[in-house]
């Protein structure tokens, strides 16, 4: 199985950035379309983000347009999420995902084959 290993994450007030980074073990990352998720306690995981393969086109939830922006360096085997303009609605355990056989980009958390363990964001008022 490919390994998604997170890091970044924390406490920031309302409108302080944060940067999350996912890197893969598997030396096929470049093939993988990418994904970003979040999840909050009794909601259902959300779309937040995703890039396709080679990074030429990006992808993001309605409620975070225009705030966050998904990036990949495939020699680093590494997908970032830039989270700007935090707001306290954005707290949730975020997740990297890859897809490995990515026909299209997909907003559907089941259409994920590996995910990272998940790291806290959270943002106080």
């Amino acid at each position: 199985q490919v390994q998604l290993v997170q890091s970044g994450g924390g406490l920031v007030q309302a409108g302080d950035s944060l940067r999350l980074s996912c890197t893969a073990s598997e030396r096929a990352f470049s093939s993988y379309n990418m994904g970003w998720f979040r999840q909050v306690p009794g909601k259902e995981r959300e779309f937040v983000a995703a890039i396709t393969r080679t990074g030429d086109s990006t992808y993001y939830g309605d409620s975070v347009k225009g705030r966050f922006n998904i990036s990949r360096d495939n020699a680093k085997k590494t997908v970032y999420l830039q989270m700007n303009s935090l707001k306290p609605e954005d707290t949730a355990v975020y997740y990297c995902a890859a897809d490995r056989n990515p026909f299209w980009v997909s907003r559907t958390s089941r259409e994920y084959d590996y995910w990272g363990q998940g790291t806290q964001v959270t943002v106080s008022s």
